[in-house]
């Protein structure tokens, strides 16, 4: 479902129709070049966010101290490590905030520093986004980040409502075995 609200797949059945720009944080390595560098990866994966290069260019400075990647911003990313590329997508994927926010589970990679940096920008985004639509299987944080839960099983609506009485049918289904 998320991959259809992001416009990743078409929809089988139906429309889909949203208003307002939509940021899914749900790959942090599409549309980056492994081939290219740093800076040249800010403008690719803005212009994958829709942004216009030259509108990128005024974020460079900003997700360059964000990140902490310093020189490594002129290398490929084929170079850095899993915690380099994550710093750099995500310091990419949270520069603009859009209307409708796209989460699949909640970042929780890198090291000790950058991940509490990570947490609180991503806090702050997810409070200026219009509406977040968050899947996880964490109820703690669907209880801090939601109001509204929708539980889908085989591509099918099975519960929807409050999160906690969302939460209750979605034990009840893994309890029965129906669900992985």
């Amino acid at each position: 479902m998320l991959r259809t609200l992001a416009g990743i797949y078409e929809p089988t059945s139906g429309d889909l129709y949203a208003e307002g720009r939509i940021c899914s944080l749900l790959d942090s390595t599409v549309g980056m070049n492994p081939d290219a560098t740093g800076q040249e990866n800010i403008v690719l994966r803005g212009m994958y966010l829709g942004i216009h290069p030259a509108s990128m260019a005024q974020y460079v400075d900003e997700i360059a101290e964000f990140t902490e990647l310093g020189d490594y911003l002129e290398m490929p990313v084929r170079t850095y490590s899993a915690g380099m590329a994550i710093r750099l997508a995500f310091g990419i994927s949270t520069c603009i905030c859009p209307d409708i926010l796209l989460m699949d589970e909640w970042l929780a990679a890198g090291d000790t520093h950058f991940l509490d940096k990570a947490q609180r920008r991503l806090e702050s985004f997810v409070r200026e986004s219009s509406l977040l639509v968050l899947a996880s299987h964490s109820l703690p944080l669907l209880e801090k980040w939601c109001n509204h839960a929708v539980f889908l099983y085989q591509g099918r609506i099975v519960a929807q409502g409050t999160v906690k009485d969302v939460w209750q049918e979605y034990e009840e289904t893994v309890a029965a075995g129906r669900a992985a």
